[in-house]
């Protein structure tokens, strides 16, 4: 038999060996990580603790952890910066991702800390060319028309950019993830990036993915092409001139992997705001009402965001579906409320009355909502990122359950003191929720008091803005990187 040496054939034996080559990569690294931390120092040990003695002073550019665990000074900053941001498209009401709502609470933290943000967007952002005004906030709007693909116009936003440095330049420039490409960015030293995804992580969501996939349902075309788009980053990523981590997972990775420069790292941990999510246990049971829940529920999960495949939706519905069938006294006894849109919204209705679907919700609807639960449940097969629901949940007081990606198990559920997690497979959340149940609601109550502590410490609006103006005020200046100073001492 002639054997086929078409191109197609080569390209496709070409790039299983580039995978299998970068998978070997990737066990070589975990193993020789792994083995140097071995059974009493396991790896979230490492990454979750703070090796900085408080009587000692350092220079913050070379500190590895979060700056998270850090108490920086509540004062009145030592001078007001004037901010460039450039980011692709600005929060509306709802509809806004992970990395929009970063953006918003971020910036307006820091433009009511009394810094001059400029915003340089797409004019697509506005309906009705009307810009949003926020109290007590100094925020100006640069809105910019797209690009044909729909991102921001570098050309376009550049020109802007320069004419408002040419009349005071700017202090400091920041970009959320390529919102500034790094054509431009290469030639700014007073610029960070704010990193909420990278191309390694995609690849373990591919993985999980393609193994969840139906036997008949085909391999997703770029599979194998995502191994050139790691290597593209590691190439370019070197053009900015700092790099914010929003987990300690990514931090990491742009240390080991992608061979940045340790000083040039900073590891800064989403917030949300905690004036808007808190617990409000005195309306639990009229939230709950509200919502449809019935009143002999003995477990109300939660899920939060948009309804699709990589959320990772098909895995819970049958999760769930098989539970309901296994458990008559599960069927009877949980409700499930789903807040978000998309197409597996549908296939949940299918389920029958345990499952209540609410739509879209704005923030003061979300808090509502997190405060009606007894645990919040996660199922995302998106490795990447530091998922604001989960803060918000913790925030307000409920325990929450995740997907065991790095990201996730580094950064938030570190311990099974503020929740759980499971393996991206039926069986294991289907195991995480029947113990949740059986664990009851007083056990989740002080799950959920663990949870919202440990977001406190470390996830708030408040402490991720002070954190991101002591960085910007190190990058302005060599004499704001000495941690601590003075203020910082004052309680």
């Amino acid at each position: 038999m002639a054997k086929d040496h078409s191109p197609t054939n080569y390209k496709s034996f070409h790039s299983l060996c580039y995978l299998l080559f970068f998978l070997c990569f990737l066990y070589s690294i975990s193993f020789i990580y792994y083995s140097h931390c071995s059974s009493p120092c396991s790896p979230q040990t490492t990454i979750n603790s703070t090796p900085y003695n408080h009587s000692s002073t350092i220079n913050l550019i070379s500190f590895s952890s979060s700056w998270n665990h850090l108490s920086f000074s509540s004062n009145p900053p030592p001078r007001h910066l004037k901010i460039a941001l450039f980011v692709k498209r600005w929060p509306r009401q709802n509809l806004a991702g992970g990395l929009e709502r970063h953006a918003l609470t971020l910036h307006l933290t820091l433009a009511r800390r009394g810094h001059d943000v400029h915003v340089f967007t797409t004019n697509s952002s506005f309906p009705n060319s009307s810009l949003p005004y926020y109290s007590n906030a100094a925020l100006t709007f640069h809105p910019i028309p797209p690009s044909p693909g729909g991102y921001l116009n570098q050309a376009l936003a550049w020109k802007e950019f320069q004419i408002q440095n040419s009349s005071q330049p700017f202090d400091v420039v920041h970009t959320e993830s390529v919102g500034l490409f790094h054509g431009r960015a290469r030639n700014l030293t007073h610029l960070a990036v704010s990193w909420h995804g990278i191309a390694y992580e995609t690849l373990h969501s591919d993985i999980v993915q393609d193994l969840l996939r139906e036997p008949k349902e085909p391999r997703h075309s770029a599979f194998s092409d995502k191994l050139g788009k790691v290597v593209e980053e590691v190439k370019f990523f070197r053009n900015y001139a700092h790099h914010v981590a929003t987990s300690d997972h990514v931090g990491d990775i742009l240390k080991r992997v992608y061979m940045i420069p340790e000083e040039r790292v900073h590891i800064i941990l989403n917030g949300v705001d905690e004036e808007i999510y808190k617990p409000k246990p005195s309306s639990t049971r009229s939230s709950r009402r509200k919502f449809g829940v019935p009143e002999s529920a003995q477990l109300v999960i939660g899920m939060a965001g948009r309804l699709v495949k990589d959320k990772g939706h098909p895995l819970m519905f049958e999760c769930l579906k098989r539970a309901f069938m296994e458990d008559s006294r599960f069927k009877t006894s949980v409700s499930v409320l789903v807040a978000g849109d998309g197409p597996w919204a549908s296939r949940y209705r299918d389920l029958g009355p345990n499952l209540i679907l609410l739509g879209s919700l704005d923030q003061t609807q979300l808090s509502e909502f997190y405060n009606s639960l007894d645990i919040f449940l996660n199922p995302t097969l998106r490795a990447q990122g530091l998922d604001h629901t989960f803060i918000e949940a913790m925030l307000s007081g409920v325990p929450v359950m995740g997907t065991r990606f790095a990201s996730i198990t580094g950064s938030i559920i570190v311990g099974s003191e503020v929740g759980y997690t499971f393996q991206p497979t039926v069986e294991s959340l289907k195991e995480s929720i029947f113990k949740a149940f059986s664990d009851g609601r007083a056990v989740l109550r002080k799950k959920g008091e663990s949870a919202r502590n440990r977001a406190l410490r470390l996830f708030t609006a408040k402490k991720m803005g002070a954190a991101y103006e002591r960085l910007f005020l190190c990058i302005s200046d060599n004499l704001y990187c000495n941690y601590p100073l003075p203020a910082d001492r004052e309680k």
